[in-house]
């Protein structure tokens, strides 16, 4: 980890602290629970405990890994539905092969993403490659949930496949922050990702010592989760490391930075940073279905059983 990097971050556009503002304070922080998604691969909640008003528009985020399989060890999903979001799929570390019955998807691996409009529904399966299956190896990624607006989650399902060499290289004031923008825009420069709802999205390393401020519009929330190693968040400083997940106040800045020593297993603190707009709609959710009210799950459900979501393909 990182898959998409540069040797010498100063050749980047830099992205500068704003002169005037309001820094975001940290209201809190939470350690994500382990558990397993799929047929067994392990995962982390990231965003589990904290309440919706806090998340929206986002739904749920899993930290795919970090995990050294074995031969024959590597896991993915069965087939299953989704309705009425976008999954984000980001894969740090080794690869993943998406499929669904609308006869789209492919293949995604280092630094890749992949974004699935779901919308008014698909069946849908992730597996790893073959290749993985019969070396091993390793592994790391994200899944974000990104919730749609009323309008917006009866769309007919669509692809963006966004590979590494085409996210946004930005660097801090002092060269000491790679920033990997994926969706959304900070200070003008913007992510390959095109969003139903507003939303930024940033990988970014942070070297050991080094501060990082990004302006953030007012309008959005604001989270980062800990990929690896350790640091701060906030100008008070509020301590968070790998695996925990930070809840910004209002304001028009975030700021993290990395502790002067790392562990042995990450050179740098690497995070994501996520904003949006919220919806501000009432959030149904049952299991792949995210809807607006109960009746609508229900409906959702339905059209599952009945085969209205489409059909598993022939291998």
């Amino acid at each position: 980890m990182p898959a998409v990097t540069v040797e010498n971050p100063l050749t980047l556009p830099r992205i500068h602290p704003p002169a005037e503002g309001t820094p975001r304070p940290v209201r809190a922080v939470s350690t994500a629970p382990s558990g397993f998604e799929g047929e067994g691969f392990p995962v982390r909640r990231a965003f589990a405990g904290i309440h919706y008003r806090n998340l929206d528009p986002f739904i749920m985020m899993d930290q795919m890994g970090e995990v050294d399989y074995a031969a024959g060890e590597p896991k993915g999903t069965p087939w299953h539905p989704h309705r009425g979001f976008e999954t984000v799929t980001y894969i740090i570390d080794g690869a993943f092969i998406h499929r669904d019955s609308h006869g789209g998807g492919g293949a995604i691996t280092d630094g890749d993403t992949q974004w699935m409009t779901a919308g008014s529904g698909l069946l849908h399966i992730e597996t790893p490659p073959e290749e993985l299956v019969m070396s091993g190896g390793l592994f790391h990624g994200l899944q974000l949930w990104v919730n749609l607006p009323a309008k917006d989650k009866m769309l007919a399902p669509k692809y963006q496949d966004i590979r590494g060499g085409q996210v946004r290289l930005l660097t801090s004031e002092d060269g000491g922050a790679l920033i990997r923008l994926i969706a959304g825009d900070i200070a003008g420069h913007e992510g390959p990702g095109a969003t139903h709802t507003p939303i930024t999205m940033i990988h970014a390393s942070v070297s050991p010592g080094a501060r990082l401020t990004l302006p953030w519009r007012a309008d959005f929330n604001a989270l980062a989760y800990g990929l690896a190693g350790s640091g701060t968040a906030g100008e008070g400083r509020r301590p968070f490391k790998s695996g925990q997940a930070v809840v910004f106040g209002a304001g028009d800045s975030m700021t993290v930075r990395a502790d002067d020593s790392q562990d042995s297993r990450s050179e740098n603190l690497e995070v994501v940073l996520l904003g949006g707009r919220p919806i501000r709609e009432p959030m149904m959710q049952y299991g792949p279905f995210v809807m607006n009210t109960h009746a609508e799950l229900a409906q959702a459900f339905e059209d599952f059983q009945a085969g209205r979501l489409g059909t598993v393909p022939a291998a």
